[in-house]
Formats: structure tokens, C-alpha cells, sequence
């Protein structure tokens, strides 16, 4: 072997090393490293201070997508994605949802949860409801918080999208959830919906909760339909001091169909970035639709090739392996 050979050799070890070493840190960005997450004005920040940025997956309706629901998933979005983030989305009305089956519900969120405190990842209890459900909700979050509301990792999202219920509706049924959980959890983040599936947070900026710490407001954008006019609303929002989390978001248009905008879901990121706002992309399932980021033989157990991502799945793992890279604040 000649010596530019050898120095060619000696280069790509260590630029595979270098590569590996990347990847080693962006996992280990997590709770241990960033402990329990505060808001502080409209900024998320981790418990030294600094500007916090969550990044992740939301899995699917955990009735219609069970077997997804997995610690080896989990561990997969960690180690191949580089989550730091994961969200279990409750479904609360259909078909096996929680009204219909309570225990056998919460066991999958309780898989999902569990397993992103043994990976050290946040994850988000997400009660995926599009109406106002007061008693069930009250007593589900009771038992979250009595349950895992030790742990810095977890964080309650209330009420996953409001449709057609007013902000007073909202913010009324957001009020006696907060109460629940701050009688046992006096800390962890909570996320508030807002009216027209997380569309109109200026509604809530006008009326904001008081009296209540660390809580967020959630948007969603589908980037096909939700462009500049929702951003310009939300940055509305955002000078009138209301926090905002994007809790679901995606490339396509607002049905979870149709063909992806690459470029207005980049600006949605760069938008997103520039103002640290965390981000979850929406759905570890595999339904035959553009925003399910997996292929029928994708397996439940991860480790998943590029042959079983949908198009909207390769994007999303090249954007959070972009941006949730190393000290990466």
C-alpha cells in the first residue's frame, strides 16, 4: 500500500469515527444532560438555563397502530432517528380507544413511556381527543401524574386538538386538568390545546391561563395547507409573550394525504428554529397515507431499512439527524 494510500485509509477511519462519536452525543442530548424542563417567557429552557429544543416522533393512535407501540421502537427512533422526544397519542373516542378499553389502553401508553425513561428521552402523554372528555381526562392525568410525575422526562399534553369547542371551552376544561395534575406533580410541562385543531393561538393569547407555571400553548401546521398566514399568526401569539409548542406537524396537507410541500415544511423548520420552538412530526403508523412515515414491512420491533420508510418518513429522519446533532442547544 503506497502512503497516500495509507493517509486515504487512515482519513476515513477517522472520519467514521468522528461519524460514530456524532451520533454517540446526539443520543446522550437527553434528560440526564438537560434534567427538568421550565419555561421561561415564551422560551422552553433545560435546568441550567439554556433554550431547550425538543425534536421527535409522535407515534400513531395507539387503537388503530398498537403493535408500533413498543420499547424497541422506542429505541430505535433514539439510536437510528436521534429523537430526543417521543409522543404517545392516546386515542380517546374511536374504535378500541380509551373510552372503550381503559386498562388496555393505558398499558400501551405505559409501554411508550416507560421505555423512553430507560432510553433517558422525554415523552409526551398525549390525550389525542378532539372533544371535550372532562371526567375521563381528569382521572387518566391523575393517575399519569401519581404515576410518572416523579420523573422529569414526562410531559401531559391535555388535549390533543379542539375542533369545533370555543377558547372559553378550552381554556375552562385546561384549567381543571392543570388543577389535577398540579396537586400531584408540581412541575413537569404541560401543553394546552388550542381551538381549530391547534390552529388558533391568538385566541389564546388574548386570554391567556393564569396563574399556572410551566405550561405551553400547542400549534399544529400540516405544511400543504398551513403556511405563512398561520405562522404570521402564530409569531402574533408569540409577541404577546404566549409559549408555544409544536406538539404535531407534517409535510403534507392538513387530511395527513396528498403529496409533501418540501419547501414550505423547510420553512416551517427554519421558522421553528429561529424562534427555538420544539417540533414532533407526526406518525410512527403505516396506513396507507402520505403522514404514516412507515411501510406495511416496517417491523414493530425497528430497525427499519430506507426500503420500509414512505417518502415523508426519510424526510423526517433527515431532519431530525440534521438538527438534533451534537450540543446542539
Amino acid at each position: 500500500m503506497t502512503k497516500q494510500a495509507v493517509k486515504m485509509t487512515l482519513k476515513k477511519a477517522f472520519a467514521s469515527l468522528l461519524l460514530c462519536g456524532a451520533s454517540f452525543l446526539a443520543a446522550g442530548q437527553t434528560v440526564k444532560e438537560h434534567g427538568a424542563l421550565r419555561v421561561e417567557g415564551t422560551q422552553l429552557k433545560d435546568k441550567a438555563g439554556n433554550p431547550m429544543m425538543l425534536r421527535g416522533m409522535s407515534f400513531g393512535w395507539h387503537n388503530f397502530w398498537p403493535r408500533f407501540y413498543t420499547p424497541q421502537t422506542v429505541s430505535w427512533l433514539k439510536k437510528d432517528w436521534n429523537v430526543n422526544v417521543v409522543r404517545a397519542a392516546m386515542g380517546v373516542e374511536p374504535n378500541n380507544g380509551y373510552l372503550q378499553k381503559p386498562e388496555w389502553s393505558k398499558e400501551r401508553i405505559k409501554t411508550v413511556v416507560e421505555a423512553a425513561i430507560k432510553e433517558d428521552l422525554y415523552v409526551i402523554i398525549d390525550w389525542h381527543s378532539h372533544n371535550i372528555n372532562l371526567p375521563e381526562a381528569k382521572a387518566f392525568f391523575q393517575e399519569m401524574a401519581q404515576t410518572y410525575g416523579k420523573h422529569p422526562h414526562v410531559i401531559y399534553e391535555i388535549f390533543n386538538e379542539p375542533d369545533e369547542e370555543t377558547w372559553p371551552q378550552v381554556r375552562a376544561y385546561s384549567q381543571e386538568l392543570i388543577s389535577t395534575i398540579r396537586a400531584i406533580d408540581p412541575d413537569n410541562l404541560i401543553l394546552v390545546g388550542t381551538p381549530h385543531w391547534d390552529q388558533d393561538v391568538h385566541l389564546a393569547a388574548d386570554d391567556p391561563i393564569k396563574g399556572v407555571s410551566n405550561i405551553m400553548y400547542t400549534l399544529h401546521f400540516y405544511a400543504a395547507t398551513h403556511k405563512q398566514e398561520l405562522r404570521d399568526r402564530a409569531d402574533y401569539a408569540l409577541k404577546k409573550g404566549l409559549p408555544i409548542f409544536i406538539s404535531e406537524s407534517a409535510g403534507m396537507e392538513a387530511t395527513g394525504d396528498g403529496p409533501l410541500n418540501e419547501t414550505e415544511w423547510q420553512k416551517w423548520i427554519d421558522w421553528a428554529e429561529q424562534r427555538k420552538i420544539s417540533w414532533v412530526t407526526w406518525s410512527v403508523s403505516d396506513k396507507d397515507e402520505t403522514c404514516s412515515v412507515l411501510l406495511p414491512s416496517a417491523a414493530a420491533t425497528g430497525n427499519w431499512k430506507d426500503s420500509d420508510l414512505k417518502p415523508s418518513g426519510l424526510k423526517t429522519r433527515a431532519l431530525l439527524r440534521k438538527y438534533n446533532r451534537p450540543n446542539r442547544k
